[in-house]
């Protein structure tokens, strides 16, 4: 049809059109003025996937973000510009202060705003960021009782470095004149405790508590110290009291989140750590090192390896000494099977818990030394074992015939249970202790309910499908039925006969 139209066609060259992060930046923004969220989003996130060291497009991308109300992932990436792209971009202050805003956390909003207002006074968010902090609710006698706090939270600082850095001494002495200077500021005498009780004179520690709570009942930084002094000194039931209360409180403030979180981390309370240092976290704090400390060895404690490790990095980057201490490498160079867990056992045996005295039978029968276990000096007399704790040892220590002293074989089959989900963690550290503890927990209230169970498979399947379910883990009933080899009506069989059993 046209001249010469095959040479053409040979000779033309096609020029492949590749988008950058420039294109898919500029189909955001027009996206963005249409209000079209979605593909706003869209289009920045490919932007900034494109050109991760662009400030202007993690601002951007940030800006919507709030506009879709995802705010905690918003100062996230604000946080990232500041502090890794671009500090001279000042307007991320007043961002940050408006996702906090949005959030109730308002002291944190009334300190980047001023952030923003210090750095750039006669910036385009300048009256916004001035009408924001009147809004929160901030005058002049406010202020001026913030400053008189900055100078206070000084001296707690200096004195909570000299208490990391064994200098107890100095910190009792600067505590002590913090306390007559500010003697209604309660955050000073609960770090004098810390430090009296650091030091040793746990007496002292206890007084500057008890002063405390007369003065200012319910402080909760007060209870936590107070369950940290007990943790350590071994004040079990005491403590256990306190903790079970803690697990009621809903503190608003951050920081009180924070204490309770670290808390309940230092006394291996991890569930509930992980919850609040992990709630924090998403709301765009970035703590100290003792924050991301905590914040590790609680996720992976709970099984969140990833942000265990990005936590780690996080602290390693703040303190290049913890770079190689992770609490992953101590734990897999842990096995139960050497004499390292030996007191471990013996205290398990000896719990008020019946399912963990089974785990402590589950792991003498694991182990390559079980005579040396069983004579072991703190081993307590058979006469003080339950008749199924007795079942079970007979078996795990094959001293009698299994169908004379467990003639249905439900001790046997638990036990089997047992191993499965042992195999299938063992490489976890305490995460497949977690997970037997449930099972075992559930074994218990199955045998008080006459409850029958045969399949050991699909028993061990639908005890971990319901122990990940509670944990937020979205692992599909379909792939935990293709890895235990048994059919899915088989598995929501036995998650429908278990999941009402896990207390």
């Amino acid at each position: 049809m046209f001249k010469d139209s095959k040479a053409h066609a040979e000779k033309a060259k096609i020029l492949p059109f590749i988008p950058t992060g420039e294109y898919y930046f500029n189909k955001g923004l027009k996206a963005y003025d249409r209000y079209d969220i979605n593909k706003a989003k869209k289009y920045l996130k490919r932007a900034w996937e494109l050109e991760p060291y662009e400030p202007m497009i993690a601002c951007q991308l940030a800006i919507v973000y709030t506009e879709a109300e995802e705010y905690e992932e918003s100062n996230r990436l604000l946080f990232t510009v500041l502090e890794e792209l671009d500090a001279r971009m000042t307007e991320c202050h007043y961002f940050i202060a408006n996702n906090f805003a949005h959030l109730g956390m308002f002291t944190e909003s009334y300190k980047h705003a001023q952030l923003y207002l210090e750095n750039d006074t006669v910036g385009e968010f300048a009256e916004d960021a001035e009408e924001l902090m009147s809004l929160i609710g901030f005058d002049d006698e406010n202020i001026e009782v913030l400053e008189k706090q900055d100078e206070i939270i000084n001296r707690l600082d200096e004195a909570r470095l000299l208490l990391e850095t064994g200098e107890f001494n100095k910190a009792v002495e600067m505590l002590e004149q913090a306390v007559i200077d500010y003697p209604e500021f309660w955050p000073a005498h609960n770090n004098l405790a810390l430090a009296y009780f650091y030091e040793g004179d746990t007496g002292k520690a206890t007084g500057v508590l008890e002063k405390v709570f007369e003065n200012n009942p319910g402080n909760l930084h007060a209870l936590c110290n107070l369950a940290v002094f007990l943790f350590y000194e071994h004040e079990t039931e005491k403590l256990k009291e306190l903790l079970t209360a803690l697990e009621k409180v809903q503190p608003i403030l951050l920081e009180h989140r924070y204490k309770l979180g670290a808390t309940f981390a230092l006394t291996g309370k991890y569930e509930q750590a992980y919850y609040w240092l992990r709630q924090i976290q998403k709301q765009g704090f970035h703590g100290d090192p003792g924050f991301y400390y905590w914040l590790a060895k609680s996720a992976y404690f709970t099984g969140n390896e990833k942000v265990a490790q990005h936590a780690w990095k996080d602290l390693a980057n703040l303190n290049p000494d913890y770079e190689k201490m992770e609490p992953w490498n101590e734990i897999t160079k842990q096995d139960p099977r050497t004499s390292d867990g030996d007191s471990s056992i013996m205290k398990m045996l000896r719990s008020d818990r019946l399912e963990e005295r089974l785990y402590g039978i589950f792991m003498i029968a694991i182990s390559n030394r079980k005579q040396e276990l069983i004579t072991h000096a703190d081993f307590k007399q058979i006469d003080e074992f339950s008749l199924t704790e007795k079942i079970y040892l007979a078996i795990v220590l094959q001293t009698g015939n299994k169908d004379k002293v467990d003639p249905e074989g439900d001790i046997n089959r638990c036990h089997e249970v047992a191993l499965i989900l042992y195999e299938k963690y063992k490489d976890k550290g305490y995460l497949s202790r977690n997970l037997l503890l449930s099972w075992f927990s559930i074994f218990i209230s199955c045998m008080k309910a006459e409850e029958t169970l045969r399949n050991t498979l699909g028993i061990a399947a639908a005890v971990e499908y319901i122990w990940l379910k509670h944990r937020n883990n979205k692992k599909t009933q379909k792939t935990i039925a293709e890895e235990y080899a048994i059919s899915p009506s088989t598995l929501r069989k036995y998650i429908q006969l278990l999941e009402v059993h896990l207390v």
